[in-house]
């Protein structure tokens, strides 16, 4: 039941240029992102970022996209991120569990979701790093998400799991950085 370091991949849903300003709290599922993206690679978690039909929608934000390595990025047009196949031919696409961020959270969010819950992964959506264009659609797919088997979870959720106990240099450093 527990987020684990040696099992889990971030995933970075759709977070994209010309989608970003229309998404409702953007600027907080942006920052949720960054913060998520920079706690998982100082623990060594592997980050995927997808980015739906890059020539309509732009490429991932710049804040986001500094931090991937470029084949950490994985191009698609089904809005799910299972379908084509990519997510599973990147680094972290193996592992069993998958921590999820992005937008839009009832369109692509929602069916990658949904697939990697059929694919018999374990799934765990960051409530305050996904976002729609209105609350309500957000609402609706946290809801359908978590009737389904995905978690529903905080950053700080996610990285206090990653972390599993205080008193180590590890937990030292990310708490200073990042917990405060």
């Amino acid at each position: 039941m527990l987020i684990r370091i040696d099992c889990s991949t971030l995933l970075l849903i759709d977070l994209q240029e010309r989608l970003h300003p229309a998404i409702h709290a953007a600027e907080q599922v942006l920052e949720a992102s960054v913060w998520l993206t920079r706690v998982a690679q100082r623990l060594g978690v592997p980050v995927i970022c997808t980015e739906q039909y890059p020539r309509g929608l732009g490429p991932t934000l710049p804040a986001l996209r500094s931090l991937l390595p470029a084949d950490g990025i994985v191009e698609k047009l089904h809005f799910s991120a299972v379908p084509e196949g990519g997510l599973w031919n990147v680094p972290g696409g193996e592992r069993a569990q998958f921590v999820v961020v992005g937008t839009e959270a009832h369109v692509c969010v929602q069916q990658t979701v949904l697939d990697l819950l059929a694919a018999g992964r374990r799934v765990f959506v960051v409530e305050e790093a996904v976002g729609s264009r209105q609350p309500t659609d957000k609402a609706l797919a946290i809801e359908r998400m978590r009737r389904h088997g995905a978690d529903v979870v905080s950053r700080e959720m996610v990285a206090f799991e990653w972390l599993r106990r205080a008193g180590s240099e590890l937990f030292r450093e990310i708490s200073r950085e990042f917990l405060r």
